[in-house]
């Protein structure tokens, strides 16, 4: 049995129906959310998928869009609804962990400064361990209000980088996060 689980966060079809929404970054991201469901799934940690819901648009259950993104496979251990930005804030998932012994969080999806930073920050004011896996996070540029400056991607992850790391998580690769997972314990045939 393992404290830890993995947090999918908010890696559902509402993002592409966003005006903000940039495919430039989403092959790499893919490619990195999927080794890391992967590499969990085969390690046994339990897998847990949340989806971001709001009454009216992309991310309200009538769209139709609050599903699995296109390009991901995922069997979650348990799926849960959030209306606000941290999964940890006012719904089923705090509960679970507490159920299943859960300790360690891993979080990736989308987006890397908003919901993906939020839940982490609660997390780790809540006593967990939480390993913020950047490459398996998505965001999009943004642009400063007052300033008018536009902020890349890549600027904005390293941005949640500083802020997160030793504060409230341990930054890491999928590659070292799976490597510090012992192996799925066998079973007796």
């Amino acid at each position: 049995m393992t404290d830890t689980a993995l947090l999918v966060i908010d890696v559902q079809e509402s993002f592409p129906n966003r005006h903000y929404w940039s495919t430039a970054d989403v092959p790499l991201y893919l490619e990195k959310q999927q080794q890391l469901i992967d590499g969990c799934a085969a390690r046994g940690v339990p897998v847990v998928q949340i989806f971001h819901v709001e009454p009216q648009g992309p991310f309200s259950l009538a769209s139709g869009f609050v599903k699995t993104l296109n390009g991901i496979k995922i069997q979650p251990s348990v799926t849960i609804q959030k209306t606000v930005h941290s999964a940890m804030n006012g719904t089923a998932l705090p509960q679970w962990l507490i159920t299943h012994g859960i300790r360690r969080l891993i979080v990736s999806g989308i987006r890397t400064e908003q919901c993906c930073e939020t839940t982490t920050r609660q997390a780790s004011d809540d006593g967990y361990q939480v390993d913020y896996i950047t490459e398996a996070t998505l965001t999009f540029p943004m642009t400063h209000a007052g300033s008018g400056v536009t902020y890349s991607a890549q600027e904005i992850k390293a941005r949640t980088e500083l802020v997160l790391a030793d504060r409230f998580a341990r930054i890491m690769t999928v590659d070292a996060v799976l490597a510090s997972l012992p192996a799925a314990a066998s079973k007796a045939a």
